[in-house]
C-alpha cells in the first residue's frame, strides 16, 4: 500500500483503492479508444455507400484516426511528462466525444475526416494516460503487469467493436451508434476529472536537476533500443490493425460466406488472444524477469497465425478461429516494447519514451489500413453490389501478404533488443 509522506508539509497521497480506479479509468478510455479504432470495420459497406467511396479512400477515412493518434504521440508525452494525466486524459475524452458526434451528423467525406481525426487525437492519451499512471503511483515490477491489463481492456474493446457493435449497427444504423460512443465519451471525461490523481512535485532541493521541456524528448530520441523496441511494437501491431480493425470482416465474408455480424464474431477471436496474452506476456515477463525471449516467441506466433489464416488451404470457421487466437496471442507480446523502452531511458523522460513507441505502434494501422486497401483496388475486377466495391479472394491474398512479411520484420528486430532484465534505467549496468 502507498504510504503517506512523514513530513507535516508534505501533501496527502490518496489512497490505494482511489489510485487503482483513476488507474482503471485510464485503462476503460484505452478499451474505448480501441472501440473507435475498429468501429470502422463494421460499417464498411455503409460508408461506401453514404459517402460513395472505395476501399482506398475508405481505409484514408478510417486511418484519420491513426494519423493523429499516431502523429500527436510525441506531443501527448511530453506534456504527460510536464503536467501528469488529470488534465490531459480528462480533455482527451471529452474531445474524442465531441468527435463521435461530428463524425455521426458528418453530410460528406471532409467533415467525416475531421470527425476521426478529433476522435482520434483524443484517444491518443488513453494508453499513455493508462501507463504514465501506473509508473506514477504504482511499483516498477507492476509495470509490465498493468501495461498487459491495460492492453486486454483495449482489446475487450476491440471485441465490443466488432460483433456487438456490428448487431447495433445493422439495427440501429451505423449514425445513432456512433453517437452511442459520444455519449460514453463525454460520461468518460466527467468521471476522470472527478477520480484521477497527479503525483505531487517534491519540492526543490539543493541537488535537483531541472529538464528543459523537450530534454526528455531529446534522452529518448537518443536511445536506439527506444527506436527498436518501438519497431517491434509497430510491427506486431500492424497486421491486427489491418485484418482485425478493418479489412478481416470483409474478407472473411467473401471467403467463408457468412453475414457481416457473423464474420465480425469469427474476427473478434484474434482480440480475444490479445486480451488473454497481453496480460499474460507481462506477468511472464515481470515474473522471470526477462523480457526478449519473449518477444522472439510472440513474434514467430504471430508470424505463423497471419500467414495461416491467409494462406492455409480448406481452412474451417474452426480452424480460422484457432489461428485467429494464436494471431493475437503472439502478437499481444508488443504489450513488453513500452517496457523494453522505458527501462532503457530515465524516469523524467517516461512519458515522451512511451509516446514515441506508442506513436510508432498505433502508426502501423495508419500504414497498412490505406495501404491494404490500395492493394485491393489494384486487384478490383470491377463487381460492385449496391454502391460497394467486392473484392475477389485473389485480390485479398496479394493485398494481405504484407502482413506476415511485417511480422516477420518484428522477429528480425528482436535479435537486436538488449535484454534489461525487467530491470528500471536506474538500475540498469553501464
Amino acid at each position: 500500500m502507498i504510504q503517506a509522506a512523514h513530513s507535516p508539509t508534505a501533501p496527502a497521497v490518496p489512497r490505494a483503492a482511489l489510485l487503482g480506479f483513476g488507474w482503471l479509468l485510464c485503462a476503460v478510455f484505452f478499451l474505448y479508444a480501441f472501440v473507435q479504432r475498429v468501429a470502422p470495420s463494421v460499417m464498411v459497406d455503409d460508408l461506401m455507400r453514404d459517402f460513395a467511396v472505395g476501399g482506398a479512400v475508405l481505409g484514408n477515412l478510417s486511418a484519420y484516426y491513426y494519423y493523429a493518434y499516431a502523429g500527436s504521440q510525441i506531443p501527448v508525452g511530453v506534456l504527460m511528462d510536464r503536467f501528469g494525466p488529470r488534465r490531459l486524459v480528462t480533455a482527451a475524452a471529452a474531445l474524442a466525444g465531441a468527435g463521435s458526434l461530428v463524425f455521426a451528423m458528418a453530410d460528406g467525406l471532409w467533415l467525416a475526416s475531421v470527425g476521426r481525426l478529433m476522435i482520434g487525437f483524443g484517444c491518443a492519451f488513453s494508453f499513455v494516460g493508462a501507463l504514465n499512471y501506473a509508473g506514477l503511483w504504482f511499483p516498477p515490477n507492476k509495470f509490465a503487469t498493468l501495461g498487459g491489463w491495460a492492453q486486454m481492456l483495449g482489446v475487450v474493446g476491440g471485441i465490443l467493436g466488432q460483433a456487438p457493435l456490428g448487431y447495433l449497427v445493422e439495427s440501429v444504423g451505423w449514425r445513432t451508434a456512433v453517437g452511442g460512443l459520444a455519449v460514453f465519451g463525454l460520461a468518460l471525461a466527467l468521471a476522470t476529472g472527478l477520480v484521477l490523481r497527479d503525483r505531487p512535485k517534491p519540492a526543490p532541493t539543493a541537488t535537483t536537476v531541472r529538464h528543459g521541456l523537450l530534454a526528455g524528448l531529446k534522452r529518448a530520441a537518443a536511445t536506439g533500443q527506444v527506436w527498436l523496441a518501438a519497431g517491434f511494437g509497430m510491427a506486431m501491431t500492424g497486421s491486427m490493425l489491418a485484418f482485425g480493425g478493418l479489412w478481416g470482416v470483409p474478407y472473411v465474408e467473401k471467403v467463408h460466406g457468412l453475414p457481416k455480424a457473423e464474420a465480425a464474431a469469427l474476427v473478434s477471436i484474434l482480440f480475444v488472444g490479445w486480451g488473454i496474452g497481453a496480460p499474460l506476456w507481462g506477468f511472464l515477463s515481470d515474473r522471470w524477469s526477462r523480457r526478449r525471449p519473449f518477444m522472439v516467441f510472440g513474434g514467430l506466433l504471430a508470424t505463423a497465425g497471419i500467414t495461416a489464416a491467409v494462406y492455409l488451404p480448406g481452412l474451417t470457421t474452426t480452424t480460422l478461429a484457432a489461428v485467429l487466437f494464436a494471431q493475437g496471442l503472439g502478437s499481444s507480446a508488443m504489450v513488453l516494447c513500452f517496457a523494453v523502452a522505458r527501462e532503457n531511458t530515465p524516469g523524467w523522460s517516461a512519458g515522451v519514451t512511451l509516446g514515441i513507441v506508442n506513436g510508432f505502434v498505433v502508426g502501423s494501422g495508419a500504414v497498412l489500413q490505406p495501404l491494404v486497401g490500395w492493394l485491393l483496388d489494384l486487384g478490383w475486377d470491377g463487381t460492385l453490389v449496391a454502391g460497394a466495391r467486392i473484392y475477389s479472394l485473389p485480390a485479398y491474398e496479394g493485398a494481405f501478404l504484407i502482413l506476415p512479411v511485417t511480422c516477420a520484420w518484428g522477429v528480425l528486430i528482436t535479435l537486436f533488443i538488449r535484454e534489461t532484465g525487467a530491470r528500471p534505467f536506474e538500475e540498469q549496468p553501464l
